[in-house]
């Protein structure tokens, strides 16, 4: 059996009870994919230390649509969503195979209103992340879309519909940033007192369990207003808390807010660093 036409609807008796672990990751700058950085090496020893996912099912804050969709190609291409940068960014290719199997196996899941799609690919959300975890492209790559037209709540709703990607294997990674305001960025490694004050609010609420209050984020004051002035970066996060058993660690990495107004950080459910 290959990689790209894994049975993702079977579990041999060594897997029985297993569930592997999710990720939300703050992907920050696409730079970390070409540079050093701690950003960077922090992903890189987070994918050693995870089971080898079947696949991977990314959720990125740079996919956003009016409907959802959901890749369905084999041999999706690495899109290069952003400007500015240098060439050797633009010329940074992520050649992981896709899964079809996968993907119509989501949409059986979420069901007939998400589109299988033939155009998308790998965006920058998901290969800046994914090329340091898994340097090799070698495990099926997946990307849904943020359905536009849907509110937090019913974000969070479908994630929960994912939870059974889990229990086969399948790797599920939300990519954004808590705090993401790109107005009031600096190039500089600093962090505004109102993003930190909101990116450690919604740390106690991740180790509360109060998942209402962040799918509500909007009503968490004037820094919250601030930190998320769009939603689609924090959006990711809603999905993976919803995959979340609340017998499982939750463990946070790249505790960090930089460039002023950009949050890091990270989690993984069900497993400690």
């Amino acid at each position: 059996m290959t990689d790209k036409n894994i049975d993702l609807h079977s579990i041999g008796p060594s897997e029985a009870g297993f569930q592997i672990p999710a990720l939300f990751v703050g992907h920050g700058s696409p730079m970390n994919a070409i540079e050093d950085t701690e950003f960077s090496r922090l992903w890189m020893n987070i994918g050693r230390s995870l089971p080898r996912p079947k696949a991977i099912l990314c959720i990125s804050a740079h996919w956003e649509t009016d409907g959802m969709r959901v890749t369905a190609m084999e041999n999706p291409r690495t899109i290069h969503d952003f400007s500015g940068f240098p060439k050797p960014l633009f010329e940074m290719e992520y050649p992981a195979p896709g899964s079809p199997d996968l993907a119509q196996w989501i949409q059986e899941i979420l069901g007939p209103t998400v589109s299988l799609d033939f155009d998308w690919g790998i965006d920058h959300g998901a290969w800046s992340v994914l090329c340091r975890m898994y340097p090799e492209a070698d495990i099926p790559v997946v990307q849904l879309s943020l359905d536009r037209t849907k509110t937090p709540a019913s974000h969070y709703e479908l994630g929960k519909a994912l939870r059974v990607l889990r229990r086969r294997g399948v790797l599920v990674v939300g990519s954004g940033n808590i705090v993401h305001n790109l107005r009031e960025l600096v190039w500089k490694d600093v962090a505004y007192d109102w993003a930190v004050a909101f990116d450690e609010r919604v740390k106690e609420l991740i180790l509360s369990g109060d998942h209402e209050s962040l799918i509500h984020y909007e009503r968490l004051g004037e820094s919250a207003l601030r930190s998320v002035p769009t939603p689609e970066h924090f959006l990711p996060l809603l999905y993976i808390l919803a995959l979340h058993d609340p017998k499982e660690a939750v463990t946070f990495f790249a505790e960090k807010v930089t460039l002023g107004s950009i949050s890091m950080r990270s989690l993984m459910l069900g497993q400690d660093l």
